[in-house]
């Protein structure tokens, strides 16, 4: 905390960190089990696919679960392709808003995350 009882920021490319430390345990479990992450992985491209609603709209939608179950790499990561599919950061914040109705106190301290991880995404 700093001295005037803030919590501090995150350092510079705090976001990116996060999903580059990730690297490497994931491939190791995907080499571990191929099938497994296979049918994963053809789940998220099936789910996140432009269907009646647009992908961003669905990178924002897991943002707010990212959020709402305290997940550092489910932020980064979705933060990343919300940014990536052409999110604004008006469109963010109000997502996050949904976030917070939703999940109270805990999204007041992850909204704010999800937020610096998308600004940092977005600046890149």
């Amino acid at each position: 905390m700093s001295t005037n009882g803030a919590a501090a920021a995150a350092p510079a490319g705090h976001y990116h960190q996060v999903a580059a430390d990730l690297r490497s345990p994931t491939r190791d479990l995907r080499k571990a089990i191929p099938d497994t992450w296979a049918g994963f992985a053809q789940l998220h491209q099936s789910a996140m696919a432009e269907g009646a609603l647009p992908t961003k709209v669905k990178e924002l939608m897991a943002l707010v679960v990212g959020v709402t179950k305290h997940c550092d790499g489910c932020v980064a990561y979705h933060a990343r392709a919300a940014a990536a599919a052409g999110a604004t950061e008006d469109e963010v914040v109000e997502a996050l808003g949904v976030a917070l109705l939703m999940e109270g106190g805990p999204a007041s301290v992850w909204a704010p995350r999800a937020l610096e991880a998308f600004r940092e995404f977005a600046a890149s």
